[in-house]
């Protein structure tokens, strides 16, 4: 077990040996940490958190409350095998939320990016590939092996299904199931998941330029009403854009994919 000297672990709590506790690092009552945790700089574990497995969780992190992070998958094939969570820097866990650690047969790890704000309930599951700066709203849940993509939203009660990409800046409305792919930028709503348009709300925020914008939105009109098949429009659009950003979605739909794509009404 090491313990930083400038940690603050409360007695009550349970470090196991062979943990990690960086400096800084402030452990509340009734908290347990596994053997195979490192927690990074100034990391903050609310009252009664759970951190276990082999995970990892960075610098200037929250766990709040009730949490459970890197406990076994909930995967009938799961059979013991040694696998891993790995947590960014500044990343908000709030009550009862939990976050599983991978699969052999997913590779072996589950990742969470960078400055991802996980609300109440919020569950990601076995092997999954969340990116920087995501929103997973109260009781938002990530199914195993799901991509998805930096700045992406998921709304309140929604769940998407395993597999499952979700390209980066878009945003899913509450209480949506979503069974396929959401192209970047995608704007996705309605009880089984229906790509509405894009989220301009959000590119706004993020400060991308008129321009591109104006360029984003042919090429959704293109891809919605063009000829041809969905495919076809995304490979002929691809040739035609000098967009970066009509270049992400192109590139998006064209990558290999286990699933097919919710495609504009």
């Amino acid at each position: 077990m090491a313990i930083d000297a400038t940690a603050q672990v409360h007695p009550s709590a349970i470090v196991e040996e062979g943990a990690t506790i960086g400096a800084r690092c402030v452990i509340g009552p009734f908290c347990h940490i596994g053997a195979e945790v490192t927690l990074g700089a100034e990391v903050e574990l609310k009252s009664h958190a759970v951190v276990t497995g082999w995970t990892e969780i960075g610098d200037n992190s929250t766990v709040f409350s009730f949490a459970c992070v890197g406990e076994v998958p909930q995967d009938l094939k799961f059979a013991g095998e040694r696998t891993r969570l790995i947590v960014g820097k500044r990343a908000r866990i709030r009550e009862g939320a939990t976050l599983n650690t991978g699969t052999d047969g997913g590779g072996g790890v589950t990742r969470v990016g960078d400055d991802c704000l996980l609300m109440t309930g919020a569950h990601v599951g076995h092997d999954a590939q969340v990116g920087d700066r995501v929103i997973l709203a109260n009781q938002a849940a990530i199914a195993g092996h799901c991509v998805i993509g930096d700045d992406v939203i998921v709304g309140g009660l929604s769940g998407i299904h395993q597999f499952v990409r979700v390209g980066h800046g878009a945003i899913i409305g509450a209480v949506t199931m979503v069974t396929n792919d959401v192209m970047p930028h995608g704007l996705v709503q309605a009880p089984r998941g229906d790509l509405e348009g894009l989220n301009l709300v959000g590119l706004k925020r993020r400060g991308v330029d008129r321009a591109e914008i104006t360029a984003l939105r042919a090429a959704y009109q293109m891809l919605a009403q063009g000829d041809g098949a969905f495919m076809d429009r995304a490979r002929r659009l691809a040739a035609e854009t000098e967009s970066a950003h009509v270049r992400d979605i192109t590139d998006f739909i064209l990558a290999e994919s286990g699933r097919s794509f919710l495609t504009p009404k």
